[in-house]
């Protein structure tokens, strides 16, 4: 089945694009469905896409029209490969061997902007600007998404790291600049800088720090193994799980909901603990609570609704729909069939992204996409693609 997304369901308005001339990237073939970059600049300009999803497989990245679900271009793209909203109507990051480099999704071609740098790690989007770390060097890039548009990398900011780890950082809306702490061997916690880059703050209670999140009124937070670090008018508060080791690794946040929701994980010593329960963890009471699914999930599980829903793909098949203000489980909405995480974090399994109304659900093992309508429960459309995929994810403007 591929029948066309309804109008009402995507985030705003269809975009009103205009073609864009295809840049440079990898390949050499075409077929009526999908065309594969042949290195060199094309001689008509790409069709644009509308709201355009892009799909990682091995190999390279799929360029699918949000409506329809149409694939609409497949790049060649060595290695392992994984991809982000750049926050802006047309772009996707694309985090590469090498360093991040910039899709343009809606023109179909991978841009000359990049970031170089070993193991570009997270891509966040808060207050219209995005940030990226890069892991290997703990450098922090941050600028306008919008500049991307110029074809040319955007003047912003960067900062270094005292030393480099697996970390993350935002930019808060006055400028201010809550980075990680760490190192190779350890986390400890975060620091905050001011637009001049003075530190004017910093936390250490939060070991194994990782992940980040936003919620409503500017509540910042990153997880810990034993708990929640949250950062907001300028000060830290950490809140403790009900555990010795709880550790909330990754978190999704939403404009209007000061609720985030977490993963939540309690045996330290497990080679791959599948979890049943999450964390709802709310910023204004500073309170945490679990929610207990009946069954496992991923840290590609998690996500908000348009109205703050919080959303777990589980691996029942079911996509779990929580009011994260009483931690009800609203609505159970079949999509795929039961899956288990596998034991590498980089291989595939069902991935929820969503955007809007519309939740897009994989299906590596039948090699399809779907498309839900998160108010109604209705699949709206699925297509199958040539490859399984791994990652997926879309252009989001703003946060």
């Amino acid at each position: 089945m591929n029948t066309s997304i309804r109008g009402r369901a995507l985030t705003g308005t269809a975009l009103a694009l205009a073609a864009a001339t295809v840049l440079t990237a990898c390949g050499g073939e075409s077929s009526s469905t999908a065309t594969k970059s042949d290195g060199a600049a094309s001689a008509t300009p790409a069709v644009a896409v509308k709201e355009p999803l892009v799909a990682t497989f091995d190999g390279g990245l799929y360029i699918l029209d949000g409506e329809s679900l149409k694939l609409a271009r497949t790049i060649e793209l060595p290695g392992f490969n994984r991809v982000n909203p750049a926050g802006d109507k047309d772009h996707v990051m694309v985090s590469t061997d090498s360093g991040f480099r910039v899709l343009n999704a809606t023109g179909q071609a991978l841009t000359d902007i990049e970031y170089k740098g070993a193991k570009p790690g997270h891509v966040v989007r808060h207050a219209a600007k995005t940030v990226l770390f890069t892991d290997g060097t703990g450098e922090v890039n941050v600028f306008d998404p919008t500049a991307l548009s110029s074809g040319k990398k955007p003047a912003g900011r960067t900062y270094t790291s005292a030393e480099a780890h697996h970390g993350v950082a935002i930019e808060l809306a006055d400028g201010r600049l809550v980075s990680t702490l760490g190192n190779e061997e350890k986390r400890t916690g975060a620091l905050v800088l001011d637009r001049n880059d003075k530190e004017i703050a910093r936390n250490e209670d939060c070991p194994g720090v990782h992940g980040e999140a936003a919620a409503k009124n500017e509540a910042v937070a990153v997880g810990c193994e034993d708990g929640i670090l949250i950062y907001q008018n300028g000060t830290f508060t950490k809140i403790d799980s009900p555990d010795d080791y709880g550790r909330i690794g990754n978190q999704a946040g939403s404009d209007a909901s000061p609720v985030l929701l977490g993963d939540y994980k309690s045996d330290p010593d497990a080679e791959l603990e599948r979890p049943t329960r999450v964390s709802l963890i709310d910023t204004e009471k500073k309170k945490l609570r679990l929610v207990d699914l009946g069954t496992s999930y991923s840290f590609r599980s998690l996500a908000r609704g348009p109205h703050g829903e919080a959303l777990v793909l589980g691996t029942d098949g079911a996509l779990h729909i929580i009011d994260p203000e009483t931690g009800t489980i609203e609505k159970k909405i079949p999509v795929v069939g039961e899956w288990q995480e596998p034991l590498d974090w980089q291989q595939a399994r069902p991935t929820l992204f969503v955007r809007g109304h519309v939740a897009y659900v994989s299906e590596p093992g039948k090699k399809t996409l779907h498309a839900i309508d998160v108010e109604t429960g209705k699949k709206m459309t699925s297509v199958t693609l040539p490859k399984s995929t791994n990652e997926l994810s879309g252009v989001v403007v703003g946060h």
